[in-house]
Parts: C-alpha cells; structure tokens; sequence
C-alpha cells in the first residue's frame, strides 16, 4: 500500500526555530523511507524568491516605510500561487510529503491580523490564487516573548523589513495565531518551541503520529 502524501506547515513567530525543524521532520520522514519536499515562503520556486526579496527588502522603504498591508498581502498571495501550482501541487500528486517553512495561516496572522485586513481578505486572495489548498496539520511554535526574542539576536543576522517591526506587532501576530490555532484545533498543533531542538523535534513527532504511515 502507497504512503499517501502530506502536507504540513510550519507556522510561528521570528526565532520560534521554524526552520531548524522542518528540517529535523524531514530529516526522519526520509528515515522512514518517505519521499520529502522542504520549502518556504514566501518563496519555493523562482519566481516566489523574486517576490520575496521585494518583500523582505522593499525597494522604497527609506522613503514610504515599506509596502502597505494591502501591498504586501497582494505580493504574498502572488508568490504563494506559483509555489503551489509550480512545486506544492505537483509534488503531493507525486506522493511526496511537503513540508513548508510558513504558508497562508502566516499571511491571516500577519497581514490580516497585525495588519488589520481582516481574515476574510486573506482567505479570499488565497481561495483565488491557490484554490484554497490547506496543509494536513499546521505546527504552531510557540514561545516566551523573552526567549523568542533572545534566539533570534543570537542569529546575528540583520533582521528583514518584518523582523524589523515593533513588539507589539509580533505580539499581535501571536496572538493571531493563538486565535486561529484556537478556532482549528484539529488542523493545528500547538506546540512548545522552548528547550533543545530534540525535544521540540519529538513534541513535534508526536503531534503527526496520526498522519504517519
């Protein structure tokens, strides 16, 4: 009998450790002799990167202070439309598990929580542009703010024009996902991003028992 593909998501807050675990998960899925798609967005295909660059590193901000809300949240629904059609879709009608460093509940978080468009406005773009596709189950990093804060310093990276934003943004956009993880529990996962990345990797493993074959 044939896996049947999967697709998850991982969604959080800057410095939750998003990265660092997908790439853990996929790491043991290929263990288990699972086929494996690691992407991102925004991003994930060559055209998505070109977006994203104009999104991370917005061409007028010293003049504007970056894209509007509104802005922004057309350039996401863009990038993610061509990531689904051109690698997401193909590669689950492969049979392959796709695994994504962030994926529409970040543009309900950001955009239409933080930055009060509304969720409505989101879902909508995202029904148009990407029919709609929801991952099999959304892992949730979450975190203390402190902590959060401190693993993302310890980067040394210069932060992004959305890494950049005030505190109380990033504290809208946890609670934006503490609200939309709270309205599906049965899509999300919620899990403890604090502590070594073994025990985050195996609260996550846990969380996905379910989906495994």
């Amino acid at each position: 009998m044939i896996a049947p593909a999967r697709f998850i998501a991982f969604e959080g807050g800057e410095g939750a450790g998003k990265s660092t675990q997908a790439r853990m998960l996929a790491d043991a899925l290929r263990a288990r002799g699972l086929g494996v798609i690691v992407t991102r967005e925004p991003g994930g295909t060559p055209g998505a990167e070109v977006i994203r660059a104009l999104l991370l590193n917005p061409p007028q901000a010293a003049q504007t202070g970056g894209w509007t809300a509104e802005a922004e949240a057309l350039l996401f629904a863009a990038a993610r439309a061509d990531h689904v059609a051109q690698l997401i879709r193909p590669a689950l009608a492969r049979g392959d598990w796709v695994i994504c460093d962030r994926f529409i509940d970040s543009s309900r978080a950001y955009q239409g929580g933080a930055g009060h468009l509304g969720d409505q406005a989101i879902t909508d773009l995202h029904l148009f542009g990407s029919g709609g596709l929801r991952p099999d189950r959304v892992i949730l990093l979450e975190g203390d703010e402190a902590a959060l804060t401190q693993r993302l310093a310890a980067r040394g990276e210069a932060a992004d024009a959305i890494e950049a934003r005030s505190a109380a943004y990033h504290r809208a956009v946890a609670q934006s996902f503490a609200d939309l993880a709270d309205a599906d529990p049965s899509g999300f996962a919620r899990i403890d991003a604090v502590g070594s990345t073994a025990a985050v990797h195996q609260r996550i493993m846990r969380a996905i028992a379910d989906l495994l074959p």
